[in-house]
């Protein structure tokens, strides 16, 4: 999981996931947390990426993000010193956008505890 390479469907390089967060309320996997770019990790970015945005590529073991680089190079990000409070939904809802996901805490097997101020962690 953590150190796992992603790629894009074209095979590109966008990274590896370095943290998985996890709302714990709700007990779902709410952002894998990308860095990509940088120089032997040095001025890396970080992007909070949906996790139901991510698929696996079994043979390769490596997760594919369906986005070219340049999207990625444009998402929202933040750096390793200046996280963004995942546990707002309003942060949320932009990311999920971005990436053409549906917010989990807006699916039918929603639990109502992020809602009522849970966190991610």
């Amino acid at each position: 999981m953590a150190g796992d390479q992603v790629q894009n469907s074209a095979g590109d390089d966008l990274g590896k996931v370095d943290e998985i967060m996890i709302d714990i309320p709700a007990g779902k996997v709410a952002y894998a947390v990308l860095s990509f770019g940088g120089f032997l990790g040095m001025g890396s970015k970080l992007f909070a990426v949906p996790w139901s945005a991510l698929k696996v590529d079994e043979d390769k073991k490596i997760f594919i993000l369906d986005v070219d680089k340049q999207k990625l190079e444009n998402a929202p990000g933040f750096d390793k010193d200046n996280w963004p409070d995942m546990a707002d939904t309003a942060w949320g809802n932009d990311i999920f956008s971005y990436y053409g996901a549906v917010p989990y805490w807006e699916t039918k097997t929603n639990d109502k505890a992020f809602r009522s101020g849970g966190g991610v962690m």
